[in-house]
């Protein structure tokens, strides 16, 4: 993961001049339990008088800008970019560098000092984690050890902030990094430096690139379908499906937000054998104006295509995997960062196939 402090400064000093919204917010479940998974946690957000009530998460999406509604989730799609074929669904983007993806988990505000009381108080009652344990735990949230009384001296003054696991990364290992127990966030300073995964700008940026959907990238061929031995096939994509899109994340109790955008910029053209060649040679269509590819009209016969492919075998009896991969520029604004910031470049692709034929030749 990129270092996530580079946004912290403008969002502390944002927080320093915002009034605390009071609004419901919503986003994926409770991250590592520790020695309390025996117990879940309840879920906090925001009620009209700014305490925390049970039930919904920390982190609100805003979706409306999103790609296209699939079959798995309203308001973006969900799928892999398998296989294509009419109706292909697009999906989620594939970040391009190998080390980064967006966090599995991040922290969050979860609790008022009453709320944390009672589940507190709930989990030593029950006797299933250990006197040595819950000692330990009542030194450092009731007996000042750091905390005192759970805060309530501060009621209305912060928060106390818990691991959140990232919806879709449940299964994920990474989901058990946020490891950190519950720590205090008073009003108006940022999260700490130390916890790289409390939520700022910039972890709200990651956590909507997660949620960007971008269309299908079967292409548009011709001849379509079936093609000809040493015929330049014109590829295009169609310019209304490829705009740019984006995701909004935002958390309505500390008044911060990020917006993540995805615009397309290139297409790959992978023939799927290497019995072919590639307009241009490198394969790869960059985007000109509001399109990629140039779609084939009566009178370009004999123009060589801007993007495309020429097949140099028959695929026979079968039909060979063509595959268009697109790539996605990503970049993100959000509370107290004005200037758009670079995230990894995104790839979604889907395969198609096309079947080539011999060109039949008459004997008179």
């Amino acid at each position: 993961m990129p270092a996530l402090r580079s946004s912290a400064a403008a969002f502390g000093a944002f927080l320093c001049l915002a009034a605390l919204g009071a609004h419901a917010a919503h986003a994926g479940g409770s991250a590592g339990e520790g020695n309390e998974n025996t117990t879940p946690r309840p879920r906090g957000n925001a009620t009209d008088d700014g305490t925390l009530s049970a039930g919904v998460d920390a982190v609100s999406f805003d979706r409306s800008r999103n790609g296209s509604t699939g079959p798995d989730r309203p308001g973006g799609l969900r799928g892999s970019g398998g296989s294509g074929g009419p109706g292909a669904s697009g999906g989620p983007l594939t970040s391009v560098s190998g080390t980064w993806t967006p966090p599995a988990c991040y922290y969050a505000p979860r609790y008022t000092p009453a709320q944390l009381r009672s589940y507190k108080e709930s989990v030593w009652g029950a006797g299933s984690t250990g006197y040595q344990w819950d000692a330990e735990q009542r030194d450092k949230y009731v007996n000042g050890k750091p905390y005192t009384d759970f805060n309530e001296a501060e009621t209305g003054e912060g928060y106390w902030w818990d691991a959140y696991v990232t919806e879709g990364r449940e299964g994920d290992p990474a989901a058990g990094d946020c490891t950190e127990d519950f720590f205090w966030v008073d009003t108006g300073d940022a999260p700490p430096a130390d916890i790289p995964q409390a939520v700022t700008p910039e972890v709200l940026a990651q956590l909507a690139y997660a949620e960007i959907r971008v269309p299908s990238t079967r292409v548009e061929l011709a001849p379509a379908g079936t093609t000809k031995v040493n015929l330049p096939t014109w590829a295009w994509l169609d310019a209304a499906d490829f705009k740019p899109v984006s995701v909004t994340a935002s958390v309505p109790l500390l008044g911060v937000n990020a917006t993540t955008t995805a615009e397309p910029v290139s297409l790959r053209i992978e023939p799927g054998t290497g019995d072919a060649a590639t307009y241009p040679a490198s394969g790869v269509c960059e985007l000109a104006g509001d399109r990629i590819g140039e779609a084939y009209a009566k009178g370009k016969a004999g123009r060589t295509p801007p993007c495309g492919v020429k097949y140099l075998r028959s695929s026979g009896d079968g039909s060979y995997k063509l595959r268009a991969t697109v790539t996605w520029k990503i970049h993100w604004t959000g509370t107290g960062v004005a200037a758009a910031q670079n995230l990894p470049d995104g790839t979604f692709g889907a395969e198609q196939d096309v079947v080539v034929q011999e060109i039949q030749s008459v004997n008179r």
